[in-house]
This record gives C-alpha cells, structure tokens and sequence, in this order.
C-alpha cells in the first residue's frame, strides 16, 4: 500500500501545501515547531479519520479560519482511491472515498492501516489504563470490523446508562426496571470485547517478545496481559452488585470501560521497574509488532510513521530499526527529523528513492 500525495488546506498550522511523495522513504525536515509532525498527523487522520494528537477534531482547524481539508490518494494492489477528510467549524465531519460519503466512518477503519512510531509512545507506560485501552481498542478495530462495531455499541449503552445515573441522583428517584434494561443490552457487548481483547494478546504477545528481545538485545524477560473484570465472570451479576455503588457514583463502575492492559518486565511493572532505554525498547516493540500483526492480517504493509525518533533514540535503538529498513521489512516511510546532514547520513545506502521535504512555518518544499 501507498500514499502517492497529500493536500492540505487549513490544517492546523498550514494554509495550504500539495506533496507527492516517494513510494519508499519520505522526510519532513525543519525545527522545531515548524508543522513537520501535522504532515503525518494529516497522513494518520487519512487513515483513521481523526488525529493522533488531538481529541477534538475542531483543534485541527487553523486558528482563525472556518474549516479544514486533508485529501489523499492510496494505491492498493494497482487500484487508487482518493479520501478526502473534511470539517466546517459547527458542522459534523465528513469523509468520502473516491468521492462517495460513508454513511458511518466506522467504515473507513482498517481499509488504509498507519503505524506511528512517536515520542508520546511512553505515555502508553506512564499514564493511566485509558491511554492502553485506546491503544489496543484502535489496534484490534483496524483488524476487526465487527469488535468496531461492539465498541461503538457498547459505548453508546454505557454513556445511556451513566446518563440515567445522574438522572437518578438529581431528580430524586430510581427507575430499577429501566436500568435492568440498559444492563441487558450492556452484558453481551462487554464480554465479547473481553473475549476478543484477551483472544488477540494470545497471538500478539510472541510477536511483540520477538521484536523486544531484537531491539534490546538484553536478557530480560517482558510480556503484557490483559487485566480484565470480566473474565470467568458474570457481567451481568457484577452490574447488580455494583448498582448501589453506580447510584452514589453516578457513574458505571464496572465493565471493559475499566479495564487496563498490564506492562510487565521480569515480573514487575515497566512503569515501576523499567529503565528509561527499557521503557523505550518496550514501546517500540510493541509499535513493530502492531505494524507485523496489522501486515499479516490485511495483506499489505502499513503506512509507517516515524516522529523525531532520531533526536529521541540512542543510537544502537536507531541502528536496529534501520536494518529493519535495508531489509524491507516496510513498506512506505513517513519521517521528521530537525537536521538534514543526520537525516541523510542514517539513512545513506538504504534506499534509491528518497525524498526529502524542507518545512518552514507551515510550508513545505521538496529539497533537491
């Protein structure tokens, strides 16, 4: 799969920019603050119709106009398609494909996979079990249309339901026939999620250790599981006996919502126990095996994207990934750095098609 081009038009920090691009290495060069990183957050809201970086679509639009539009044409086994992301300030966003709007964007997830390799991967470790559910549900949807569309099923059920609660607690009452309801239409969309979430950490966990221990080159042992509620367990009987909590809460104490995927070196929390460079090698193997999974699944070899990793790795961490690289064990490469002459000389030798691009204040020219 590739990426032949790229327009922007009032996407964040750019009035306007059109690139063609190289169908193996592609660098956005420029310091820091220039808008290289928008470039491949425009490449990744063409994948997966949002940002990587911002949770409000409306935080894309450049500050003082009325909308933004990023557009893009694919190749996929010889056939082109052209997506066009679009959003008007008060208006609901829009995406077509080759010209034709999808009537649910849940649509769009998986047809054109993106793999970003950036230096907030470590919040993945540092941060709380909402930034590792995100991750995976996002993984696991790229993968899996119909684990999507329980997701989005069974979010909507639980926002009904967290409603109710507050509606309980400020009007003085409790309807327990209402909320039984919402919770039989909960149950069987949270245990598939549950299911489905410890099914694909059965066959992504080999992956993920194989590509840590290359990367390391250290004698530790790391793995990851899936701390769930629900396993071996009745939603449904865990929903009632949480209820009183729920009503003083106001809130669903229980379900998939809550729970967390656990980082482990040698036994112990890489939070807790991993070194920096550890922390680092662990992210970046769980990048490279999400980008070997989502490849072997869909039959082609998704877009990667590489943010400022040679300011942020040392250098034997930047060597093993650029093997990677001479050994083609990718396919289409989007990647920033701040300084050419590094740029050039990592990349010497590994590859005949490179193109490179100089971004200043929003705009960008191809170098050479």
């Amino acid at each position: 799969m590739l990426l032949e081009n790229l327009s922007l038009l009032f996407f964040k920090n750019y009035d306007e920019a059109s690139l063609s691009f190289s169908p193996h290495i592609n660098c956005f060069i420029g310091d820091n603050g220039s808008g290289k990183t928008n470039l491949l957050d425009a490449i990744h809201y063409l994948s997966l119709t949002k940002s990587a970086f911002n949770s409000s679509d409306a935080q894309n639009i450049k500050q003082g106009e009325e909308y933004f539009m990023v557009k893009g044409r694919f190749v996929v086994e010889g056939e082109k398609h052209t997506v066009l992301c679009s959003l008007k300030q008060g208006q609901k966003k829009t995406v077509t494909h080759n010209k034709v709007l999808y009537e649910k964007m849940s649509e769009h997830i998986g047809r054109f996979p993106v793999v970003l390799i950036s230096p907030y991967d470590t919040d993945l470790i540092r941060e709380g079990s909402e930034e590792r559910r995100k991750y995976f549900d996002s993984l696991i949807s790229q993968l899996n249309h119909t684990y999507l569309e329980q997701l989005i099923q069974y979010n909507y059920i639980l926002k009904q339901r967290n409603s109710l609660l507050k509606q309980f607690a400020e009007r003085h009452y409790f309807d327990k026939d209402y909320l039984h309801i919402l919770n039989e239409q909960l149950v069987p969309f949270g245990q598939q999620l549950a299911q489905e979430r410890a099914a694909f950490l059965e066959t992504f966990v080999p992956v993920f250790q194989k590509h840590y221990r290359h990367i390391s080159d250290s004698s530790e042992t790391v793995t990851l599981t899936y701390k769930s509620q629900l396993l071996g367990t009745s939603f449904e009987q865990q929903l009632l006996q949480a209820e009183r909590k729920d009503l003083a809460l106001q809130r669903t104490t229980v379900g998939p919502h809550k729970d967390d995927f656990v980082f482990l070196m040698d036994g112990n929390p890489v939070k807790n126990f991993g070194s920096q460079g550890q922390q680092k090698s662990y992210v970046i193997a769980l990048k490279l095996a999400h980008f070997e999974v989502m490849a072997e699944r869909q039959h082609h070899k998704p877009l990667l994207l590489l943010d400022d990793i040679f300011d942020r790795l040392d250098e034997k961490r930047i060597t093993k990934l650029m093997q990677m690289v001479a050994a083609h064990t990718f396919g289409q490469i989007f990647l920033t750095d701040t300084h050419l002459d590094r740029t050039d000389k990592i990349l010497s030798g590994l590859s005949e098609s490179i193109r490179r691009f100089e971004v200043k204040e929003g705009k960008v020219s191809l170098i050479g």
